[in-house]
């Protein structure tokens, strides 16, 4: 969720000596270290194409979206992890730390800058993409009080798992929303097993690990708290693919 940004006072750019792979600048920077960001592009590749010659077509019938509508959004998510749009400020401490950083098993990229606040800034992939297929599904299902139900549930099981990281904030076991998601789909309404676990798993996770811990922010010392970004980026995207998945099989 938050990546630790350091920047001078007079906001110089990082030379380029100093700058790590990976770094764009301003608020484009991937959120997972290389050999992550590889693995989920690999996904994401191997999902699309499953989606296209129609192996996972039944899945998405269920969701109410063509496989090339689909594709194009896993693929959307992916790219759009690179992109943070800022949305607020708060005064916040100066920390130092490493261009990377582990938090359960995966390396996040963290750009390396230096600043005296914490910029609020929302993941265009890892927040604004899931979220506007949770808002179609939601509507195009018919889900009402479900989906409210779902989130809140997967938001409080995330939010009981999810972890404090110095330097980058807030995160969580990768795979687990999505199970979360899909655990509570079967026991809510498995009529509506893959849009339920879609808007469940990701909205669930977005609030339970991002939004509820807000407050922290300050405290882990990140001047960049990206909503679904590193941290629950992975959790995200993850918990879409696993719906999909869970609902193709159930």
């Amino acid at each position: 969720m938050m990546h630790a940004i350091r920047t001078s006072a007079a906001r110089r750019p990082v030379s380029a000596a100093r700058r790590p792979a990976g770094w764009r600048g301003g608020v484009f920077y991937w959120p997972l270290a290389l050999p992550f960001l590889l693995g989920a592009a690999l996904l994401a590749i191997a999902v699309s194409v499953l989606l296209l010659a129609g192996v996972l077509s039944y899945a998405f019938a269920r969701l109410g979206i063509g496989p090339s509508a689909a594709a194009a959004v896993l693929l959307g998510s992916l790219l759009g992890s690179s992109v943070n749009i800022p949305v607020g400020r708060l005064r916040s401490t100066v920390m130092t730390v490493e261009p990377y950083v582990s938090a359960f098993g995966i390396r996040y990229f963290v750009p390396v800058l230096r600043s005296r606040a914490t910029i609020i800034a929302v993941n265009v992939g890892g927040a604004l993409v899931p979220v506007g297929l949770s808002a179609y599904l939601i509507a195009h299902d018919r889900l009402g009080w479900w989906a409210l139900a779902a989130v809140a549930i997967v938001a409080v099981a995330v939010h009981a798992v999810a972890r404090p990281v110095r330097g980058l904030g807030i995160a969580v076991p990768a795979l687990l929303p999505g199970l979360f998601a899909v655990l509570t789909a079967v026991v809510l309404h498995p009529a509506a097993l893959a849009g339920l676990a879609y808007v469940g798993g990701t909205l669930g996770t977005l609030v339970g690990a991002d939004l509820a811990n807000l407050g922290k922010v300050r405290r882990l010392g990140a001047p960049v708290a990206s909503i679904g970004g590193a941290g629950t980026f992975d959790g995200v995207f993850l918990a879409g693919i696993v719906a999909l998945l869970f609902a193709s099989l159930l």
